[in-house]
């Protein structure tokens, strides 16, 4: 595959071999971006577990401390009585049949689902549809909760969830190249450390085995896993 000029340019200013700092690492990921649009910068982070073991699945939500750098769009499905608090909180839309009826024609043009544990029936149905795009609701990840206004506020503030892939890699943004290095290293730190907290008891060996971070399209920036430790 025949590499761009600009991602030839970006690799000459740093050595993909090396690990860096975070600190460092959020220096060059900024340095290396050359994308004309604002990026989105990602951190992977391989874990040592095993996913298909039940009591090594690693899933949580963070609220990183400068957000993601991008609009989330909130649909509180939730009942009548609840439509005030959610749109009060911030929900771009707040209602019940009508969006299970947009949904299941094929709408999801959302980034979160906020629910009640007393609609879930309902919400369930949609399963096939919400699923595979990662949009269904989860008690876990505090989107299903009776405390609606409060969850569409954190949701907004920049709290997101993530959850261990089938190859043991977390995989989730970080914020935008338009941030700034220490914007983006405190965003990075905050997941680590809730990363650390979530490591399974069952987990042997290595936990944090490797942590890149990048652009959208450019080229990912290793972390030096003994500056995350401490």
């Amino acid at each position: 595959m025949a590499v761009s000029k600009k991602m030839k340019e970006a690799l000459s200013k740093y050595d993909r071999t090396q690990e860096y700092t975070l600190e460092k690492a959020t220096e060059l990921v900024k340095e290396i971006s050359f994308e004309k649009f604002d990026a989105s910068v990602d951190l992977d982070v391989r874990l040592g577990v095993d996913p298909r073991k039940a009591d090594q699945m690693v899933r949580g939500v963070v609220t990183l401390p400068h957000g993601v750098g991008k609009e989330v769009r909130v649909l509180a499905l939730v009942t009548p009585d609840k439509e005030e608090e959610a749109k009060a909180a911030g929900a771009d839309y707040a209602g019940l049949d009508e969006f299970i009826k947009k949904i299941e024609g094929g709408w999801t043009d959302i980034d979160v689902i906020i629910t009640m544990p007393t609609v879930m029936a309902k919400v369930g149905r949609l399963g096939r549809v919400l699923g595979p795009r990662g949009l269904m609701p989860n008690p876990k990840a505090g989107t299903v909760t009776l405390e609606v206004g409060k969850a569409v506020k954190e949701v907004k503030a920049g709290k997101i969830d993530f959850k261990v892939d089938k190859t043991g890699i977390i995989h989730t943004s970080v914020g935008k190249a338009s941030f700034s290095a220490e914007q983006l290293k405190e965003n990075a730190a905050e997941l680590i450390s809730t990363l650390s907290k979530l490591k399974p008891s069952s987990a042997k060996g290595t936990y944090f085995k490797s942590v890149t971070i990048s652009t959208t399209m450019g080229p990912g920036v290793k972390v030096d896993k003994g500056s995350i430790d401490s």
